[in-house]
């Protein structure tokens, strides 16, 4: 892509991105992801309405009056990104495909993580780990890791979630929050989510498009692995064959939830060619109703 292009891509992403971060995502996202606890900041004096439980007796009984301690939440939060970059993600069926998807769901993420102050890292994975961006603060990271996103080229076509989590196991030691999104094509990665989600906190963001749901009743037609580049021919006007496609579908995707679900992963599903707003604000508010 010509540097002119893809700067103009990354302005208009980062526009809209960071102006949903600004005024929706910010506080929800530090209200879903807190730090790792409160520690001391100073004492001040007792103010009508201040908890009791909260009076520093000692600087009282030296002062003679009531004072207070203040706390304050000590974040020093990381922010992993695993996108999935694999030959299904260039998949759409109208405006937008998945890539474009996950692209600006993972911009609103990094600007709502860099306005709380935390770090920002990045792993991009198809059938392996293609690209590795060590976590740091500050908009000009984050304006890296969008060009990454819209202009990456994988080697590899498939999908192995597996190999993403673990690289993303061993390289970050220590607990950070990790937004896994991806459309979830792949099988056999449940023992690396369970490490995963006990090490860190992990959610995962589902890509769907509503043109996978069914196959339209088109006579003969090919239909194209993206991830083998492999070609199957199928009588689509046969009700049958439909209804089986289907079928299929719904029992991978069961599948994918009852995994997260088991795991203890929250996840939630958002689709191509339609607002992700509401999704990711329905998933911070649950999470921040447990705690």
């Amino acid at each position: 892509m010509e540097t002119s292009e893809l700067l103009k891509k990354v302005r208009k992403i980062e526009i809209k991105t960071r102006g949903l971060s600004n005024q929706i995502f910010s506080g929800e996202y530090h209200s879903a992801f807190k730090g790792r606890g409160m520690t001391f900041s100073e004492v001040r004096e007792y103010m009508p309405g201040d908890p009791i439980r909260s009076i520093d007796w000692n600087v009282t009984a030296r002062f003679n009056a009531p004072f207070v301690k203040v706390f304050e939440e000590e974040r020093e939060i990381t922010l992993m990104l695993l996108i999935d970059v694999s030959g299904s993600a260039s998949f759409g069926s109208k405006s937008q495909t998945k890539r474009d998807l996950l692209t600006e769901v993972a911009a609103v993420l990094a600007f709502s993580a860099s306005q709380n102050n935390d770090k920002i890292g990045l792993i991009l994975f198809s059938e392996s780990v293609e690209k590795y961006i060590p976590p740091k603060k500050g908009k000009s990271h984050v304006l890296r890791i969008i060009r990454e996103l819209i202009d990456f080229q994988p080697v590899g076509q498939g999908t192995n979630i597996n190999e993403a989590l673990r690289f993303f196991n061993n390289v970050t030691k220590k607990r950070s929050i990790a937004f896994l999104i991806s459309d979830m094509l792949d099988t056999g990665f449940e023992k690396p989510l369970q490490i995963a989600n006990r090490k860190h906190d992990l959610v995962a963001l589902v890509a769907r498009d509503r043109s996978e749901d069914q196959i339209p009743d088109m006579g003969l037609m090919p239909i194209r692995d993206l991830e083998t580049n492999s070609v199957q021919w199928i009588d689509s006007s046969n009700k049958k064959v439909r209804s089986e496609y289907t079928k299929s579908l719904e029992i991978s995707r069961l599948k994918t939830k009852g995994l997260l679900r088991k795991t203890g992963v929250d996840f939630t599903e958002i689709y191509t060619g339609q607002s992700y707003v509401k999704p990711l604000m329905q998933l911070f508010k649950q999470r921040e109703s447990r705690r």
